[in-house]
């Protein structure tokens, strides 16, 4: 680890031992070039939701990859053939009826190799500019195949819109209350200089409510209302995704800036803490 990177460390972990006393049990400090840590992240792959239009490629260094003491994720307008197309698929699988993709980006999970119940979820990160990004850091519910979205749960620690520059957003999504249904819970918060300096972006997760943070500012807190799983599913492990999409239903709205490629949302360190008795895996 270079000594910044451990000097940032013991100064995060003082301020949040101080601030909940909170234990450090998963990080990766980027701090080795080359491929993610294959211990602790895999990869989406393909046209996988929102009808965005990159493809999200696997291993593959010009989409993902650690350089100088961070996570590269880059977005590229760049033709990519589609190796699951069908040309008489039907309308429902979209994904299969796209001959190639424009763009290429990446998408990074720990579905498999990591998941929590409860805990405060740490990432620092650069965001990426322009009119049709959408870099994202949030959980699923590790149960998605069996009661799927939006049942399983899902925590939007941080999402930003090319198209409304300096906002960033929190969201929550369950099988009571989504944006599918026009009634998705969140905030958002100006963030001005978010596409030109690192902020800390967290999320802390107790039994009775979810409190999000851009640095060591709390910007929206959603309680357990006590009414069951289709308003709270997050007594359950949750997996993290770092991805950065291009278009689709949100990222898409205002059109795709063709000039703005390459851009790369950079991650300087994801940390979870979690209390003593909270589950991990």
């Amino acid at each position: 680890m270079h000594l910044t990177s451990l000097a940032a460390l013991v100064f995060s972990l003082s301020s949040i031992a101080q601030a909940g006393d909170w234990n450090l049990v998963w990080s990766d400090e980027f701090d080795q070039d080359g491929l993610p840590d294959p211990t602790k992240w895999s990869y989406e792959e393909g046209f996988v939701r929102n009808r965005e239009l990159q493809y999200y490629t696997a291993g593959r260094s010009q989409n993902a990859r650690v350089e100088g003491g961070h996570l590269v994720v880059e977005a590229r307008k760049e033709k990519y053939s589609n190796p699951r197309y069908q040309a008489d698929a039907p309308e429902r699988r979209w994904q299969q009826r796209r001959e190639h993709a424009d763009y290429t980006s990446a998408s990074l999970i720990t579905r498999g190799q990591a998941a929590w119940t409860y805990g405060r979820i740490e990432v620092r990160a650069k965001l990426p500019s322009g009119r049709g990004t959408w870099p994202a850091i949030w959980t699923l519910g590790t149960n998605m195949s069996v009661v799927g979205w939006p049942a399983c749960g899902e925590i939007d620690i941080m999402e930003y819109v090319g198209h409304d520059p300096g906002v960033v957003h929190a969201n929550v999504h369950t099988r009571g209350y989504n944006h599918a249904r026009g009634n998705g819970r969140g905030a958002r918060l100006k963030v001005p200089d978010a596409e030109q300096q690192f902020h800390r972006y967290a999320v802390e997760w107790t039994p009775e409510k979810l409190e999000f943070f851009v640095d060591d500012r709390k910007y929206f807190t959603l309680e357990n209302d006590g009414t069951g799983v289709d308003s709270w599913p997050f007594d359950a492990p949750q997996y993290l995704i770092l991805n950065l999409a291009i278009g689709g239903a949100w990222g898409g709205q205002q059109g795709i800036d063709d000039a703005i490629f390459p851009q790369k949302f950079l991650i300087d360190y994801v940390r979870v803490y979690q209390r003593s008795g909270a589950g991990g895996s």
